[in-house]
């Protein structure tokens, strides 16, 4: 299968969701789009002449959905380890199997992952796993568009070859796919990787120029531990380390102290917020109106599939809409407005993409969803911004285009064929489960 090329194309007629500066949303407004770039928000310029003019009506269009953090190809164990204790979860299930991953095992999850993500309005992803070469492939067939990082550690005593890959993860991907693929170093947290490991990390992010994406403050226990290691918490120990010299995405941040709001915000540390995850692994309910406070760039993520159980950003949005009302014992905490812009602009800001794409701006690359409005659970539509928070569902997506290329239209894909890999993906699943309990060496 083949994406649509980029060409002139015309949406008219519709609702758009812009999420610019001044969350501008425009009743029976066209948006253009010329090759990869929006040409017209509102009104297409006029001398733009379409190549094809696609009906807007009953129709909402807003930016692509970007998903700050995930590990996509844990698609394979989503539903196997549940209902356990964070630590029984990682140590007693999810690490046996990763220890028995195999190069086709991430790439059938991603596949399966990437396939969720456009169905569900995602355009652009923030990933961590191993086998990352599979995962970039798949990137690039698909159309979609990723920062990708190797997941880093030393704990194991591997961690030079695991930096290295990642280093060469970087000089093979970065900037492939006429862009759409961007690389960092990823080490998995304080815990799993030491101090020294840190600062070998810091040097050749410094010597790459690129960002870091690193699990922070995801529990208490990492608390605790941290401040009986380092004599501090985890934010203050990767401050004291100068890890944040370097533009750092902070999966979870759920266990802050009020040092650790003023060195998030003092070093431009963007957080992505999990409240999936965080929620079923019983994590705790990330601070997210006191990070909005402290100018902190807050983003949202699904995490992966093994402890969401889902890609569904939709399902984020909704649950970071409703949840932070209940914790804040307030009804105006984290308006619909504001969890939008996590979901997109504030993405593209924690993956510095924001020059290209998280709006829908004259200039910037066309990455953009359409969703059918005209469903019972979604009229009448008095306020765009509440229905798309509180009402609307992954599967109201009809629409997915990402580089001006339509991925999904009129809710089939264009770049995946979904049979194969529905049946592909689950018997790699078993085969995965089969390998990881068998006593033999693989």
């Amino acid at each position: 299968m083949g994406c649509l090329k980029s060409m002139k194309l015309l949406i008219n007629n519709t609702t758009i969701v812009t999420v610019n500066d001044q969350d501008q949303i425009l009743e029976h407004a066209d948006l253009a789009v010329s090759g990869k770039t929006i040409v017209g928000v509102g009104k297409a310029p006029l001398d733009f002449i379409p190549d094809r003019v696609i009906d807007g009506k009953g129709k909402l269009v807003m930016p692509g959905l970007i998903n700050a953090h995930t590990h996509l190809s844990m698609t394979l164990m989503r539903n196997y380890a549940d209902d356990l204790p964070f630590s029984d979860w990682l140590f007693k299930k999810i690490k046996p199997l990763e220890d028995h991953l195999l190069a086709e095992d991430v790439r059938l999850g991603a596949k399966l992952g990437i396939a969720e993500m456009i169905r569900g309005g995602t355009t652009c992803f923030h990933d961590m796993y191993f086998f990352m070469d599979e995962v970039a492939s798949e990137v690039e067939s698909s159309g979609i568009r990723a920062c990708l990082t190797s997941a880093l550690f030393d704990v194991s005593g591997n961690g030079e070859a695991l930096l290295a890959q990642g280093c060469r993860l970087h000089k093979d991907w970065n900037g492939r796919s006429e862009g759409r693929i961007t690389v960092q170093l990823g080490p998995h947290s304080p815990y799993l990787c030491s101090p020294e490991y840190l600062r070998e990390i810091l040097i050749e992010g410094r010597r790459l120029n690129c960002g870091i994406h690193i699990h922070v403050s995801e529990t208490a226990d990492e608390l605790s531990e941290s401040r009986r290691l380092h004599g501090c918490t985890p934010v203050q120990h990767l401050s004291n380390l100068e890890l944040f010299s370097l533009p750092t995405l902070a999966a979870h941040a759920v266990h802050l102290e009020e040092e650790d709001f003023k060195l998030l915000s003092e070093n431009g540390v963007s957080v992505s917020h999990n409240p999936g995850s965080n929620l079923k692994l019983a994590n705790g309910f990330a601070p997210v109106e006191k990070m909005l406070k402290h100018s902190i760039n807050v983003a949202l993520g699904t995490d992966g599939a093994a402890s969401n159980n889902n890609l569904n950003l939709f399902e984020e949005i909704h649950l970071a809409g409703l949840m932070h009302k209940a914790v804040n014992n307030s009804a105006t905490a984290l308006p619909a407005k504001t969890v939008i812009r996590m979901a997109t602009i504030n993405g593209a800001k924690a993956l510095k993409l924001d020059e290209e794409v998280g709006s829908l701006e004259t200039g910037k690359k066309a990455d953009l969803i359409m969703l059918d409005i005209r469903q019972p659970h979604l009229v009448p539509c008095h306020d765009p911004l509440a229905l798309l928070v509180y009402s609307a569902q992954a599967s109201d997506v009809t629409t997915v285009m990402v580089d001006g290329n339509i991925l999904m239209e009129e809710r089939q894909l264009q770049t995946l064929e979904m049979g194969p890999i529905l049946e592909q993906a689950a018997h790699q699943s078993l085969e995965l489960i089969e390998r990881s309990q068998s006593r033999c060496p693989f």
